[in-house]
This record gives C-alpha cells, sequence and structure tokens, in this order.
C-alpha cells in the first residue's frame, strides 16, 4: 500500500514496485484522478483509493479494500506528505497543524491499523518518506522540519515494537528530489536534484531485503554535506 501516489514521489515507487512484480494498492485524495494518472499500470495487481490523512475511515476502507482485493498486506509505503513557510517568527496556527496532520498524525494513525497484518506476513515492510529535514535543520521551515524529524522518531519507535514479528521499518531521507515540491527553490538546479525513480528503487531494496539485512534508515543527498 502506497499513499499520495498520484504524483512525484509516490506515483515512483508504485511504477517502480508493478514493474518488479509487486501487487500494488495506492491512496491519494482524488481516486479518480489517481486511476488515470496510473493508468499504464491498470490490471488485476492495482487497486486505487481514496486516502486523506485526517480522515480515518478513509484509512479504514481503503485498508479493507485492499484485504478484499489481494487477501494480504506485506507492506505499507507512507508517502504522502506536504510543506508550508510556517517559521518561528510567521505562520498561522493552522498551518501548522496542517502539517502535523498530513506527515505525522495521518502516517501514525495508519500504521496502527495496518500493523496487525504486517505482522501477520512474518516478513511486513514500512517505508516511511521522510526528508534530510528530519535529520539536521538548514532553512526557516520549521513546522516542516518538526514533522520530518518526527517521523523518524515514528520509524524507530515503530521498528523496536515490531521487531520480533519480523516488521522491518525504514525512513527514506532525500534531499532536493525533482518533484513538486521544490518547484521555487533556486539553491539546487533542477538537474542536479535526486530523481524520484532513483528513490523508487531504494524503496524498492528497503521492501526486498530480507530480516537479517534491515536498513533503519536511507540517507540520500544530491550535494555534499558535512555528516551527510
Amino acid at each position: 500500500m502506497i499513499s499520495g501516489a498520484n504524483r512525484g514521489i509516490g506515483r515512483a515507487i508504485a511504477g517502480t514496485l508493478h514493474g518488479k512484480g509487486y501487487t500494488v494498492s495506492v491512496g491519494a485524495r482524488d481516486p479518480a484522478a489517481l486511476e488515470s494518472v496510473l493508468s499504464p499500470l491498470a490490471g488485476e495487481r492495482l487497486l486505487c483509493a481514496r486516502y486523506e490523512a485526517s480522515d480515518h475511515a478513509s484509512h479504514a476502507a481503503w485498508l479493507s479494500a485492499t484485504q478484499a482485493k489481494f487477501g494480504r498486506l506485506d507492506a505499507l509505503v507512507n508517502n504522502a506528505g506536504t510543506s508550508n513557510t510556517f517559521s518561528i517568527e510567521e505562520g498561522h496556527e493552522a498551518d501548522l497543524d496542517a502539517l502535523w496532520t498530513t506527515n505525522i498524525k495521518g502516517p501514525l494513525f495508519f500504521i496502527r491499523i495496518c500493523l496487525p497484518h504486517l505482522k501477520a506476513c512474518g516478513s511486513g515492510r514500512i517505508v516511511n518518506v521522510a526528508s534530510l529535514s528530519g535529520k539536521r535543520v538548514r532553512n526557516d521551515n520549521v513546522a516542516y522540519n518538526m514533522t520530518k524529524h518526527a517521523m523518524m522518531a515514528l520509524t524507530h519507535g515503530t521498528r523496536r515494537i515490531c521487531w520480533e514479528h519480523g516488521v522491518r521499518v525504514t525512513a527514506l531521507c532525500p534531499s532536493f528530489v525533482a518533484t513538486d515540491l521544490p518547484a521555487g527553490v533556486t539553491k539546487v538546479m533542477r538537474g542536479e536534484m535526486i530523481e524520484p525513480a532513483d528513490l523508487a528503487e531504494l524503496a524498492a531494496t528497503a521492501i526486498a531485503l530480507p530480516n537479517t539485512a534491515a536498513m533503519a534508515e536511507m540517507l540520500v543527498n544530491c550535494r555534499l554535506e558535512d555528516t551527510l
């Protein structure tokens, strides 16, 4: 199951996993638009459903539809996320709340309802698309940085409680990716940014690795930074 699969990193992960033979269940706010975007993948190995981070009923409905169609759940990719310019000095509380809802509360409660199924298969996988902004702070968008640091805590907390059940959890932490999100970035040229398809390969690797070769964090950069 892959959230936010209608564009960018999520779309790339869906395409890559489907191309490797996986059965893929994808979610986004507009399932009709999602079906259109993923029409090249249409067939028995694809399910498109509604996912809204703030609507827990949509989480349960999507999981139920996935179970009904495919009979099991082996991996979850929490990719849906957003950003804004909320800073320490400027921004409304509603902007802060919006980021926490989409970037943290959505993945947290979705993991909660998926865990019984991931534990049951004995080799469940969770990939949380975080960011290098969850490892350091290099801009004023403090709310975004805060949510990505929280995503790292969610990743390691989930790893700890699920290890004995064979569930392995990985945080995928890129810097600038050539998607819509960094459209206004000028410090790095578009052609120098990480390609979504390359991140998709890393997500696929995290899912495919055996229980004895788990990676807690994948730090992916497009420029030189000390320690990263």
